[in-house]
Protein backbone atom coordinates (compact mmCIF):
# COMPACT_ATOMS: atom_id res chain seq x y z
CA UNK A 1 0.00 0.00 0.00
CA UNK A 2 0.83 3.49 -0.89
CA UNK A 3 2.07 5.86 1.63
CA UNK A 4 2.61 9.63 2.91
CA UNK A 5 4.03 12.02 4.77
CA UNK A 6 1.37 12.96 7.35
CA UNK A 7 0.55 16.54 8.31
CA UNK A 8 -2.99 16.35 9.51
CA UNK A 9 -3.81 14.55 12.91
CA UNK A 10 -2.67 10.83 14.75
CA UNK A 11 -0.32 8.79 11.75
CA UNK A 12 -1.57 5.38 10.62
CA UNK A 13 1.28 2.95 10.68
CA UNK A 14 -0.44 1.59 7.39
CA UNK A 15 -0.64 4.61 5.47
CA UNK A 16 1.58 7.00 6.88
CA UNK A 17 5.56 7.46 7.42
CA UNK A 18 6.46 7.61 11.16
CA UNK A 19 8.68 6.54 13.15
CA UNK A 20 7.82 3.83 16.09
CA UNK A 21 6.38 5.48 19.02
CA UNK A 22 8.73 2.89 21.59
CA UNK A 23 11.81 4.53 20.24
CA UNK A 24 10.84 8.36 20.88
CA UNK A 25 9.95 7.52 24.54
CA UNK A 26 11.91 4.46 25.74
CA UNK A 27 11.53 4.85 29.10
CA UNK A 28 8.20 3.80 29.40
CA UNK A 29 7.85 0.51 29.19
CA UNK A 30 10.00 0.31 32.27
CA UNK A 31 7.84 2.81 34.16
CA UNK A 32 5.10 1.52 33.37
CA UNK A 33 6.17 -2.30 34.25
CA UNK A 34 7.18 -0.18 38.25
CA UNK A 35 3.68 0.36 38.14
CA UNK A 36 4.01 4.24 37.86
CA UNK A 37 1.73 7.14 36.86
CA UNK A 38 3.69 10.09 34.50
CA UNK A 39 3.28 12.72 32.42
CA UNK A 40 4.13 13.82 28.47
CA UNK A 41 4.08 16.87 27.44
CA UNK A 42 5.03 18.10 24.15
CA UNK A 43 4.20 21.38 22.08
CA UNK A 44 0.86 20.22 19.39
CA UNK A 45 1.77 18.54 16.33
CA UNK A 46 4.97 17.25 17.72
CA UNK A 47 3.35 13.26 18.00
CA UNK A 48 1.75 12.48 21.47
CA UNK A 49 -1.17 11.26 20.38
CA UNK A 50 0.40 9.08 17.45
CA UNK A 51 3.04 7.98 19.74
CA UNK A 52 0.83 6.75 22.89
CA UNK A 53 -1.87 5.39 20.54
CA UNK A 54 0.90 3.45 18.86
CA UNK A 55 2.36 2.32 22.17
CA UNK A 56 -0.84 1.32 23.60
CA UNK A 57 -1.05 -0.87 20.19
CA UNK A 58 2.31 -2.59 20.81
CA UNK A 59 1.79 -2.78 24.52
CA UNK A 60 -1.29 -4.73 24.09
CA UNK A 61 -0.36 -6.61 20.95
CA UNK A 62 2.79 -8.00 23.38
CA UNK A 63 0.51 -9.58 25.47
CA UNK A 64 1.63 -8.61 28.51
CA UNK A 65 -1.07 -5.33 29.17
CA UNK A 66 -4.40 -4.25 28.03
CA UNK A 67 -3.18 -0.60 26.53
CA UNK A 68 -5.91 2.07 25.51
CA UNK A 69 -5.30 5.55 24.47
CA UNK A 70 -8.51 7.74 25.36
CA UNK A 71 -9.51 11.85 25.15
CA UNK A 72 -11.10 13.61 27.60
CA UNK A 73 -11.06 16.85 25.52
CA UNK A 74 -15.44 16.60 25.05
CA UNK A 75 -15.15 17.65 28.75
CA UNK A 76 -14.17 20.97 28.06
CA UNK A 77 -17.34 22.32 27.37
CA UNK A 78 -18.33 21.78 31.13
CA UNK A 79 -15.65 23.29 33.07
CA UNK A 80 -17.97 23.66 36.14
CA UNK A 81 -20.00 21.05 35.92
CA UNK A 82 -17.46 17.74 36.51
CA UNK A 83 -21.04 15.16 36.29
CA UNK A 84 -21.79 16.40 32.92
CA UNK A 85 -18.13 16.08 31.40
CA UNK A 86 -17.56 13.04 32.65
CA UNK A 87 -20.87 11.59 31.27
CA UNK A 88 -19.07 13.60 28.29
CA UNK A 89 -15.69 11.71 28.61
CA UNK A 90 -17.31 8.20 29.74
CA UNK A 91 -19.66 8.14 26.24
CA UNK A 92 -16.71 9.10 24.07
CA UNK A 93 -14.38 6.49 26.30
CA UNK A 94 -16.93 3.52 25.14
CA UNK A 95 -16.94 4.76 21.58
CA UNK A 96 -13.02 4.09 21.25
CA UNK A 97 -13.34 0.77 24.05
CA UNK A 98 -16.00 -0.66 21.69
CA UNK A 99 -14.00 0.14 18.34
CA UNK A 100 -10.92 -1.50 19.31
CA UNK A 101 -13.01 -4.15 20.60
CA UNK A 102 -11.09 -4.33 24.00
CA UNK A 103 -12.48 -6.75 26.33
CA UNK A 104 -13.92 -4.45 28.80
CA UNK A 105 -17.00 -4.35 30.31
CA UNK A 106 -19.75 -1.92 29.11
CA UNK A 107 -21.76 0.88 31.28
CA UNK A 108 -24.75 -1.35 32.35
CA UNK A 109 -22.53 -4.21 33.21
CA UNK A 110 -20.56 -1.76 35.51
CA UNK A 111 -23.85 -0.25 36.62
CA UNK A 112 -25.51 -3.64 36.97
CA UNK A 113 -22.23 -5.13 39.08
CA UNK A 114 -21.55 -1.86 41.21
CA UNK A 115 -25.35 -0.96 41.91
CA UNK A 116 -24.31 2.81 40.93
CA UNK A 117 -26.37 4.59 38.62
CA UNK A 118 -24.40 7.67 37.78
CA UNK A 119 -20.87 6.36 37.00
CA UNK A 120 -17.50 8.42 37.45
CA UNK A 121 -14.15 7.78 35.76
CA UNK A 122 -13.20 6.11 38.96
CA UNK A 123 -15.74 3.41 39.31
CA UNK A 124 -15.33 2.77 35.72
CA UNK A 125 -11.61 2.42 35.73
CA UNK A 126 -12.25 0.09 38.72
CA UNK A 127 -14.35 -1.67 37.27
CA UNK A 128 -11.97 -1.90 33.88
CA UNK A 129 -9.30 -3.15 35.59
CA UNK A 130 -11.23 -5.96 37.96
CA UNK A 131 -12.71 -7.41 34.66
CA UNK A 132 -9.53 -6.93 33.01
CA UNK A 133 -7.36 -10.31 33.17
CA UNK A 134 -4.04 -8.48 32.08
CA UNK A 135 -3.35 -5.26 33.92
CA UNK A 136 -4.75 -1.90 32.55
CA UNK A 137 -3.07 0.59 30.91
CA UNK A 138 -4.24 4.34 30.47
CA UNK A 139 -3.21 6.92 28.03
CA UNK A 140 -5.48 10.14 28.65
CA UNK A 141 -5.00 12.37 25.95
CA UNK A 142 -5.77 16.23 25.85
CA UNK A 143 -5.97 16.05 29.55
CA UNK A 144 -5.03 20.13 29.63
CA UNK A 145 -8.17 20.92 27.73
CA UNK A 146 -9.83 20.75 31.08
CA UNK A 147 -9.92 23.54 33.53
CA UNK A 148 -11.61 24.70 36.67
CA UNK A 149 -13.75 21.92 38.44
CA UNK A 150 -13.81 19.44 36.10
CA UNK A 151 -10.07 19.16 35.74
CA UNK A 152 -9.70 18.60 39.56
CA UNK A 153 -12.45 16.37 39.91
CA UNK A 154 -10.75 14.10 37.55
CA UNK A 155 -7.28 14.07 38.73
CA UNK A 156 -8.45 14.21 42.14
CA UNK A 157 -10.50 10.56 41.03
CA UNK A 158 -7.04 9.22 39.52
CA UNK A 159 -5.39 9.96 42.68
CA UNK A 160 -7.83 8.49 45.02
CA UNK A 161 -7.88 5.58 42.68
CA UNK A 162 -4.08 4.37 42.32
CA UNK A 163 -3.45 3.04 45.53
CA UNK A 164 -5.65 0.05 44.57
CA UNK A 165 -3.37 -0.71 41.07
CA UNK A 166 -3.36 -2.89 39.68
CA UNK A 167 -5.87 -5.11 40.24
CA UNK A 168 -8.60 -2.42 41.39
CA UNK A 169 -7.08 0.32 39.18
CA UNK A 170 -5.10 1.17 36.17
CA UNK A 171 -1.59 -0.58 36.58
CA UNK A 172 -0.25 2.87 35.27
CA UNK A 173 -1.85 5.64 33.97
CA UNK A 174 -0.20 8.71 31.93
CA UNK A 175 -1.77 11.95 31.53
CA UNK A 176 -0.78 13.96 27.70
CA UNK A 177 -0.72 17.05 27.22
CA UNK A 178 0.82 20.75 26.43
CA UNK A 179 1.83 21.51 29.37
CA UNK A 180 3.27 19.51 32.82
CA UNK A 181 0.83 19.13 35.35
CA UNK A 182 1.69 22.48 37.61
CA UNK A 183 0.71 24.42 34.72
CA UNK A 184 -2.89 22.95 34.08
CA UNK A 185 -5.92 25.65 34.51
CA UNK A 186 -7.70 25.97 37.57
CA UNK A 187 -9.08 29.20 38.09
CA UNK A 188 -12.00 30.64 36.03
CA UNK A 189 -11.55 32.16 32.98
CA UNK A 190 -7.93 29.95 32.82
CA UNK A 191 -5.64 32.60 33.95
CA UNK A 192 -3.93 30.64 36.92
CA UNK A 193 -2.69 27.38 37.08
CA UNK A 194 -2.48 24.76 39.78
CA UNK A 195 0.98 25.80 40.63
CA UNK A 196 2.05 22.08 42.31
CA UNK A 197 0.85 18.96 41.40
CA UNK A 198 -1.16 17.74 44.17
CA UNK A 199 -3.97 16.95 42.71
CA UNK A 200 -1.81 14.49 41.02
CA UNK A 201 1.06 14.27 43.26
CA UNK A 202 1.49 10.68 42.21
CA UNK A 203 3.52 11.01 39.43
CA UNK A 204 6.73 10.05 39.56
CA UNK A 205 8.04 11.69 36.40
CA UNK A 206 7.37 14.42 33.61
CA UNK A 207 8.37 13.65 29.92
CA UNK A 208 8.50 15.93 26.95
CA UNK A 209 8.58 14.22 23.48
CA UNK A 210 12.06 15.16 21.93
CA UNK A 211 11.93 16.56 18.61
CA UNK A 212 13.67 14.38 15.82
CA UNK A 213 16.97 14.29 15.38
CA UNK A 214 19.17 14.44 12.37
CA UNK A 215 19.06 10.66 12.12
CA UNK A 216 15.29 10.49 12.70
CA UNK A 217 15.06 13.12 9.53
CA UNK A 218 17.10 11.08 7.37
CA UNK A 219 15.24 7.32 8.55
CA UNK A 220 11.47 8.73 8.21
CA UNK A 221 12.86 10.48 4.56
CA UNK A 222 14.41 6.86 3.98
CA UNK A 223 10.81 5.44 3.70
CA UNK A 224 9.77 7.24 0.89
CA UNK A 225 13.02 6.56 -0.86
CA UNK A 226 12.60 2.94 -0.29
CA UNK A 227 9.10 2.73 -1.53
CA UNK A 228 9.10 4.99 -4.32
CA UNK A 229 13.15 5.31 -5.69
CA UNK A 230 12.90 8.99 -4.84
CA UNK A 231 16.16 10.12 -2.88
CA UNK A 232 16.53 13.09 -0.82
CA UNK A 233 20.65 14.20 -1.17
CA UNK A 234 22.08 14.57 2.50
CA UNK A 235 22.64 18.15 1.75
CA UNK A 236 18.98 18.08 1.66
CA UNK A 237 17.94 15.93 4.68
CA UNK A 238 20.78 18.24 6.59
CA UNK A 239 19.00 21.35 5.19
CA UNK A 240 15.47 20.21 6.12
CA UNK A 241 16.78 19.64 9.15
CA UNK A 242 18.24 22.68 10.32
CA UNK A 243 14.94 24.35 8.47
CA UNK A 244 12.56 22.35 11.31
CA UNK A 245 15.23 21.24 14.12
CA UNK A 246 13.22 18.36 14.02
CA UNK A 247 9.95 19.68 14.92
CA UNK A 248 7.71 16.91 13.60
CA UNK A 249 4.89 18.37 12.13
CA UNK A 250 7.42 20.71 9.60
CA UNK A 251 9.63 17.36 9.23
CA UNK A 252 6.49 16.19 7.61
CA UNK A 253 4.86 19.41 5.80
CA UNK A 254 8.26 19.88 4.03
CA UNK A 255 8.65 15.97 2.61
CA UNK A 256 4.97 16.49 1.72
CA UNK A 257 5.04 19.42 -0.30
CA UNK A 258 7.99 18.16 -2.13
CA UNK A 259 7.04 14.69 -3.16
CA UNK A 260 3.37 15.04 -4.11
CA UNK A 261 3.18 19.08 -5.68
CA UNK A 262 6.90 20.46 -6.79
CA UNK A 263 8.58 17.02 -7.57
CA UNK A 264 5.63 14.51 -8.03
CA UNK A 265 8.10 12.46 -10.37
CA UNK A 266 9.90 9.72 -7.85
CA UNK A 267 12.67 10.12 -10.96
CA UNK A 268 13.15 13.60 -9.74
CA UNK A 269 16.00 13.83 -7.00
CA UNK A 270 15.14 15.87 -4.12
CA UNK A 271 17.91 18.68 -3.79
CA UNK A 272 18.51 21.59 -1.12
CA UNK A 273 16.76 23.85 -4.25
CA UNK A 274 13.55 21.96 -3.40
CA UNK A 275 13.63 21.76 0.40
CA UNK A 276 14.23 25.91 0.09
CA UNK A 277 11.06 26.45 -2.75
CA UNK A 278 9.11 24.17 0.02
CA UNK A 279 10.15 25.85 2.70
CA UNK A 280 9.24 29.21 1.58
CA UNK A 281 5.93 27.87 0.15
CA UNK A 282 4.94 26.95 3.98
CA UNK A 283 6.06 30.49 5.30
CA UNK A 284 4.08 32.13 2.81
CA UNK A 285 0.93 29.89 3.06
CA UNK A 286 1.23 29.65 6.74
CA UNK A 287 -0.83 25.89 7.21
CA UNK A 288 -2.77 25.24 10.72
CA UNK A 289 0.56 24.66 12.79
CA UNK A 290 1.87 27.88 11.81
CA UNK A 291 -1.42 29.86 11.88
CA UNK A 292 -2.15 28.77 15.28
CA UNK A 293 1.56 29.33 16.57
CA UNK A 294 0.87 33.10 15.63
CA UNK A 295 -2.13 33.27 17.43
CA UNK A 296 -0.25 32.46 20.57
CA UNK A 297 2.16 35.75 19.35
CA UNK A 298 -0.31 37.81 20.52
CA UNK A 299 -0.11 36.80 24.32
CA UNK A 300 1.29 38.95 26.71
CA UNK A 301 2.93 36.16 28.44
CA UNK A 302 4.59 34.98 24.76
CA UNK A 303 5.15 38.75 23.59
CA UNK A 304 7.44 39.83 26.68
CA UNK A 305 9.81 37.11 25.73
CA UNK A 306 9.26 37.00 21.68
CA UNK A 307 9.93 41.12 21.77
CA UNK A 308 13.12 41.19 23.73
CA UNK A 309 14.08 38.13 21.31
CA UNK A 310 12.92 39.72 18.18
CA UNK A 311 15.11 43.09 19.29
CA UNK A 312 18.37 41.09 20.56
CA UNK A 313 17.26 43.06 24.48
CA UNK A 314 18.03 41.12 27.19
CA UNK A 315 14.87 39.56 29.31
CA UNK A 316 14.11 41.55 32.72
CA UNK A 317 11.67 40.41 35.31
CA UNK A 318 10.49 37.32 33.06
CA UNK A 319 8.10 35.08 35.16
CA UNK A 320 9.50 31.78 34.94
CA UNK A 321 5.91 30.46 34.25
CA UNK A 322 5.66 32.53 31.29
CA UNK A 323 9.30 31.08 30.23
CA UNK A 324 7.96 27.53 30.78
CA UNK A 325 4.69 28.47 28.50
CA UNK A 326 6.84 29.74 25.64
CA UNK A 327 8.80 26.33 25.81
CA UNK A 328 6.24 23.69 26.22
CA UNK A 329 4.64 25.78 22.95
CA UNK A 330 7.40 24.72 21.08
CA UNK A 331 7.50 28.37 19.84
CA UNK A 332 10.86 28.69 21.55
CA UNK A 333 13.46 26.80 23.06
CA UNK A 334 17.25 26.34 24.64
CA UNK A 335 20.24 26.96 23.06
CA UNK A 336 23.66 25.13 24.11
CA UNK A 337 24.66 27.48 26.35
CA UNK A 338 20.98 27.83 27.90
CA UNK A 339 19.38 30.42 26.37
CA UNK A 340 16.34 30.83 25.01
CA UNK A 341 15.71 31.22 20.96
CA UNK A 342 12.93 30.90 19.02
CA UNK A 343 12.72 27.08 18.36
CA UNK A 344 14.20 26.86 14.19
CA UNK A 345 14.73 29.09 11.28
CA UNK A 346 10.91 28.64 10.04
CA UNK A 347 9.47 30.21 13.19
CA UNK A 348 12.19 32.89 12.98
CA UNK A 349 10.95 33.44 9.45
CA UNK A 350 6.65 33.16 10.15
CA UNK A 351 6.65 35.11 13.35
CA UNK A 352 8.19 38.69 12.00
CA UNK A 353 5.80 38.27 8.94
CA UNK A 354 3.14 37.41 11.49
CA UNK A 355 3.72 40.46 13.39
CA UNK A 356 4.29 42.78 10.73
CA UNK A 357 1.18 41.32 8.23
CA UNK A 358 -1.69 44.39 9.63
CA UNK A 359 1.42 46.37 8.23
CA UNK A 360 1.90 44.87 5.39
CA UNK A 361 -1.84 45.01 4.24
CA UNK A 362 -1.15 48.62 4.30
CA UNK A 363 1.37 48.88 1.57
CA UNK A 364 -0.26 47.65 -1.24
CA UNK A 365 -0.47 51.18 -3.27
CA UNK A 366 3.41 51.47 -2.51
CA UNK A 367 4.74 50.88 -6.02
CA UNK A 368 7.85 48.64 -6.62
CA UNK A 369 10.20 51.87 -8.16
CA UNK A 370 13.09 49.50 -7.03
CA UNK A 371 12.84 47.37 -10.26
CA UNK A 372 14.32 48.01 -13.69
CA UNK A 373 12.33 47.77 -16.65
CA UNK A 374 13.60 43.89 -16.73
CA UNK A 375 13.02 43.15 -13.19
CA UNK A 376 15.84 43.37 -11.77
CA UNK A 377 16.37 44.84 -8.21
CA UNK A 378 18.05 48.47 -8.23
CA UNK A 379 20.00 48.55 -4.75
CA UNK A 380 19.82 52.35 -5.25
CA UNK A 381 16.70 53.15 -6.01
CA UNK A 382 15.29 50.62 -3.11
CA UNK A 383 17.21 53.11 -0.52
CA UNK A 384 15.55 55.81 -2.20
CA UNK A 385 12.02 54.04 -2.06
CA UNK A 386 12.82 53.15 1.60
CA UNK A 387 13.93 56.48 2.60
CA UNK A 388 11.07 58.33 0.83
CA UNK A 389 8.43 55.66 2.97
CA UNK A 390 9.91 55.73 5.99
CA UNK A 391 9.47 59.57 6.11
CA UNK A 392 5.97 59.70 5.04
CA UNK A 393 4.74 56.51 6.34
CA UNK A 394 7.14 55.49 9.16
CA UNK A 395 5.63 56.65 12.37
CA UNK A 396 2.28 56.71 11.43
CA UNK A 397 2.34 52.87 11.12
CA UNK A 398 4.67 52.42 14.36
CA UNK A 399 0.75 52.00 16.02
CA UNK A 400 -0.51 49.20 13.67
CA UNK A 401 1.42 47.27 15.42
CA UNK A 402 0.61 44.70 18.68
CA UNK A 403 4.51 44.69 19.79
CA UNK A 404 4.90 48.64 20.23
CA UNK A 405 8.62 48.30 21.75
CA UNK A 406 9.78 46.98 18.36
CA UNK A 407 7.28 48.79 16.20
CA UNK A 408 10.29 50.35 13.98
CA UNK A 409 11.60 46.88 12.98
CA UNK A 410 8.32 45.75 12.48
CA UNK A 411 7.32 48.20 9.81
CA UNK A 412 10.70 47.82 8.05
CA UNK A 413 10.04 44.38 7.68
CA UNK A 414 6.80 44.94 6.50
CA UNK A 415 8.69 47.63 3.71
CA UNK A 416 11.00 44.66 2.99
CA UNK A 417 8.39 41.59 2.35
CA UNK A 418 6.71 44.24 -0.41
CA UNK A 419 9.80 44.39 -1.66
CA UNK A 420 10.83 40.55 -2.11
CA UNK A 421 6.95 39.63 -2.41
CA UNK A 422 7.53 40.26 -6.38
CA UNK A 423 10.23 36.84 -6.24
CA UNK A 424 12.39 37.26 -3.43
CA UNK A 425 13.53 36.21 0.13
CA UNK A 426 14.18 37.41 3.43
CA UNK A 427 16.44 35.87 6.01
CA UNK A 428 16.69 36.90 9.57
CA UNK A 429 18.92 36.09 12.62
CA UNK A 430 18.09 37.74 15.88
CA UNK A 431 19.22 35.97 19.42
CA UNK A 432 18.08 37.48 23.13
CA UNK A 433 20.91 40.02 24.27
CA UNK A 434 22.91 40.49 20.88
CA UNK A 435 21.35 44.15 20.36
CA UNK A 436 20.57 43.59 17.15
CA UNK A 437 18.49 41.73 14.43
CA UNK A 438 20.21 40.72 11.12
CA UNK A 439 18.25 40.54 7.56
CA UNK A 440 19.47 39.20 4.20
CA UNK A 441 17.27 40.27 1.65
CA UNK A 442 17.90 38.10 -2.06
CA UNK A 443 16.16 39.18 -4.99
CA UNK A 444 17.50 37.59 -8.31
CA UNK A 445 21.39 38.16 -8.19
CA UNK A 446 21.20 40.64 -5.48
CA UNK A 447 22.03 40.28 -1.77
CA UNK A 448 21.55 43.02 0.38
CA UNK A 449 22.06 42.45 4.29
CA UNK A 450 20.75 44.75 6.90
CA UNK A 451 21.86 45.19 10.37
CA UNK A 452 19.52 46.86 12.77
CA UNK A 453 20.12 48.52 15.86
CA UNK A 454 18.03 50.60 18.61
CA UNK A 455 19.55 53.96 20.41
CA UNK A 456 17.82 54.47 23.84
CA UNK A 457 17.79 56.80 26.38
CA UNK A 458 21.42 56.90 28.42
CA UNK A 459 22.88 54.65 26.47
CA UNK A 460 25.43 55.69 23.90
CA UNK A 461 25.38 56.06 19.74
CA UNK A 462 24.97 52.34 18.56
CA UNK A 463 27.34 53.13 15.40
CA UNK A 464 30.50 51.65 16.14
CA UNK A 465 29.35 48.30 17.32
CA UNK A 466 26.58 47.87 14.78
CA UNK A 467 29.26 48.33 12.08
CA UNK A 468 31.99 45.76 14.26
CA UNK A 469 28.79 43.69 13.75
CA UNK A 470 28.04 44.14 10.80
CA UNK A 471 31.08 43.30 9.26
CA UNK A 472 31.35 40.12 10.67
CA UNK A 473 27.66 39.22 8.99
CA UNK A 474 28.80 40.44 5.51
CA UNK A 475 32.30 38.56 5.92
CA UNK A 476 29.88 35.57 6.36
CA UNK A 477 28.04 36.55 3.49
CA UNK A 478 30.90 37.27 1.56
CA UNK A 479 30.08 40.82 0.47
CA UNK A 480 31.32 43.97 0.43
CA UNK A 481 28.75 46.36 1.21
CA UNK A 482 25.46 46.58 3.33
CA UNK A 483 22.95 48.52 5.37
CA UNK A 484 23.10 49.52 9.03
CA UNK A 485 19.89 51.13 10.04
CA UNK A 486 19.74 52.49 13.66
CA UNK A 487 16.51 53.58 15.16
CA UNK A 488 16.91 56.40 17.52
CA UNK A 489 13.74 55.63 20.31
CA UNK A 490 15.61 58.37 22.29
CA UNK A 491 13.08 60.82 24.20
CA UNK A 492 12.26 64.23 23.16
CA UNK A 493 13.07 63.65 19.42
CA UNK A 494 11.72 65.71 16.41
CA UNK A 495 9.39 63.68 13.75
CA UNK A 496 10.77 60.78 12.05
CA UNK A 497 10.37 63.33 8.80
CA UNK A 498 12.81 65.31 10.05
CA UNK A 499 15.61 62.81 11.20
CA UNK A 500 15.49 60.26 8.62
CA UNK A 501 19.18 60.38 7.09
CA UNK A 502 21.48 58.41 5.58
CA UNK A 503 25.38 58.43 5.02
CA UNK A 504 28.21 56.20 3.75
CA UNK A 505 30.73 55.32 6.14
CA UNK A 506 34.07 53.39 5.55
CA UNK A 507 33.75 49.94 8.19
CA UNK A 508 36.28 48.57 10.30
CA UNK A 509 37.34 46.17 7.85
CA UNK A 510 37.10 48.74 5.09
CA UNK A 511 33.50 47.74 4.10
CA UNK A 512 31.23 50.58 2.22
CA UNK A 513 28.05 51.18 4.64
CA UNK A 514 25.22 52.79 4.27
CA UNK A 515 23.88 54.18 7.42
CA UNK A 516 19.88 54.93 7.63
CA UNK A 517 18.70 56.95 10.83
CA UNK A 518 15.65 57.45 11.72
Amino acid sequence: MQKWFNTAGPCKADIHYMLPASERLPELEKLIAQENYFVIHAPRQTGKTTAMINLAKELTESGQYVAVMLSVEVGAAFPHNPQLAQNSILNSWWNQVRFLQLPLPNPSQIQQETGVSQLDLQTVLQAWSMASALPLIIFVDEIDALSDETLISVLRQFRSGYPNRPKGFPQSLALIGMRDVRDYKYASGGSDRLQSSSPFNIKVQSFTLSNFTLEDVNRLYKQHTEATGQIFTPEAVDLAFHLTQGQPWLVNAIAKEIVEYIAKDPAIEINVDLIEQAKEILIKRQDTHLDSLAERLREDRVRIIVEPILSGQELVNTPEDDLRYVLDLGLCNRDSRGGIQIANPIYREVIPKVLSSITIASLTSIAPTWLDQDGNLNAQALLDSFIMFWRQHGEPLFGSTPYPEIAPHIVLMAFLHRVVNGGGTLEREYAIGSGRMDICLRYGTVILAIELKVWRDKNPDPIKEGLQQLDKYLSGLSLDTGWLVIFDRRSGLPPLSDRTTTENVISPAGREIIVIRG
